[in-house]
């Protein structure tokens, strides 16, 4: 498996946010988000080939309970359902952190359902040359439903603007029933100041309509840097 890295941090975003775990970040995505803040598995993907014994021997170096296997996009990795069932045979809470546009059952406590809204498409970069794909691609509601269905999961927006939120009133119109509380919204931004700028209005959206604010607290505390 092509492994960019492997980290033991906290959970940065989502209804675990603060809980100790060891992050697994595959390389390699079918996406090309503009604000992607992990460019090394997906615009320009680089990592080291591993076992999934060797991925495992890496894991229990560190004293964590909590596994979160992400990406890139490790749903499009080979080899993806044997580790994460390794890694509940050993007794870990795995969470899957997944763009939600590739299907696999795999094994795990916690699908991170990250559907990607218009916002994502990069029309101007790189000349839009990874554009029409990406528009194609970025939203499967039968991808997202058969992990609702599969799992526990949390469904997990990037808001940049506020008409982002009535977009992501419609996508949660294609879906069953979601429970409100299970629906996140994060601010864009890998600055602290982009964040600020973003959290408040953005409180105030969840508050309205009964949503969760999902800080980015590795961002807070460590700025964009990888592998913390």
């Amino acid at each position: 498996m092509n492994i960019a890295e492997i980290f033991y941090s906290i959970q940065g975003e989502g209804r675990l946010t603060g809980v100790p775990s060891v992050f697994v970040r595959t390389s390699g995505c079918n996406l090309r988000c503009w604000f992607c803040d992990t460019g090394y598995t997906s615009w320009q993907p680089e990592g080291d080939v591993l076992a999934i014994e060797q991925i495992l021997a890496r894991v229990t170096e560190y004293p964590a309970h909590h596994v979160v296997v992400t990406g890139g996009e490790p749903l499009i990795v080979a080899g993806i359902e044997l580790l994460c069932s390794a890694l509940k045979d050993r007794g870990y809470h795995v969470t899957v952190e997944t763009a939600a546009t590739v299907f696999k059952p795999v094994a795990c406590d916690l699908a991170s359902l990250s559907p990607k809204l218009s916002n994502s498409t990069p029309w101007e970069r790189e000349g839009g040359k990874f554009a029409p794909a990406h528009e194609r691609l970025r939203l499967c509601p039968d991808v997202i439903r058969a992990f609702m269905k599969h799992s526990d999961y949390q469904l997990k927006f990037v808001i940049d603007k506020s008409a982002d939120v009535e977009e992501v009133l419609g996508v949660l119109k294609l879906l069953p029933e979601v429970e409100h509380g299970k629906v996140l919204l994060m601010p864009q931004g890998v600055t602290r100041e982009e964040l600020d700028e973003r959290g408040p209005w953005l409180v105030e959206a969840c508050k309205k309509h009964g949503f969760r604010y999902c800080p980015r607290l590795h961002i807070e505390l460590y700025g964009n840097r990888r592998g913390v």
